[in-house]
C-alpha cells in the first residue's frame, strides 16, 4: 500500500511540476538552438528511414532487461523523473536526442530550448513520423502525451505553450533519452 501510495505521489508531482507554464516572451532560445546549423535535408531523410524501419516489439520482462530501473518506470510505466535532477535539461551541446529505448531519434538540439520547467524542452521534433502523440486523461486531467513513434515508448508531454514558431512545448524526460552529439 504503501509503494502505491509513493507511486501516485510521485505521478501528483510530476503532473504538477510538467503541466502548462504560462507562455512568455522571454523564453530563452539561446541554449542549444543557438548557433545550430539547419539538419540537412540528406541527414534528415537518413534519420526517418533508419529509425522507421521496423516497429519494436518486446515483452515487459524484455524490456525490463535491457533498461534500467528508472528507465523502465519512465519509459513504460509512463512515470515522470525528478525536474531539474536530470541529465538533459541544461545541456547545450550541439546533436539528436533520440529514443533511450529502441534508439529512434527525436529530436534535434536545434529545436531545444530553454523553458525553465526543469527538464529538456523542444518547440518541435525532427519529424512528425518520430513522435506519436496520444491523449493521456492520467488523474483526471487532459494533457497530450509524446511516446516514441517506433516503440510506443513513453518520453513526456506536449502543451501549447511554447515559443515561435510552433508555440508548442515538448516537455520530455531526459531518462527517455539518448544524445548523440553532432
Amino acid at each position: 500500500m504503501k509503494v502505491l501510495y509513493a507511486m501516485i505521489l510521485t505521478g501528483l508531482m510530476g503532473l504538477t511540476s510538467c503541466a502548462q507554464q504560462e507562455a512568455s516572451t522571454e523564453l530563452s532560445l539561446t541554449t542549444a538552438a543557438a548557433g545550430d546549423a539547419p539538419l540537412e535535408e540528406a541527414t534528415l531523410e537518413e534519420l526517418n528511414n533508419a529509425a522507421l524501419q521496423d516497429t519494436v516489439v518486446k515483452t515487459e520482462q524484455e524490456w525490463r532487461k535491457a533498461l534500467t530501473p528508472e528507465q523502465y518506470y519512465v519509459l513504460r510505466e509512463e512515470g515522470t523523473e525528478r525536474a531539474f535532477d536530470n541529465a538533459y535539461d541544461s545541456n547545450k551541446k550541439r546533436g539528436i536526442y533520440a529514443c533511450a529505448a529502441c534508439g529512434n531519434p527525436m529530436f534535434s538540439s536545434k529545436t531545444k530550448f530553454d523553458s525553465g520547467t526543469g527538464w529538456p524542452s523542444f518547440y518541435a521534433p525532427i519529424s512528425e513520423k518520430q513522435v506519436k502523440e496520444v491523449q493521456d486523461r492520467a488523474l483526471g486531467v487532459l494533457r497530450t502525451e509524446v511516446e516514441c513513434a517506433r516503440c510506443g515508448s513513453h518520453i513526456g508531454h506536449v502543451f501549447p505553450d511554447g515559443p515561435k514558431p510552433t508555440g508548442l512545448r515538448y516537455c520530455l524526460n531526459s531518462v527517455a533519452l539518448n544524445f548523440k552529439a553532432k
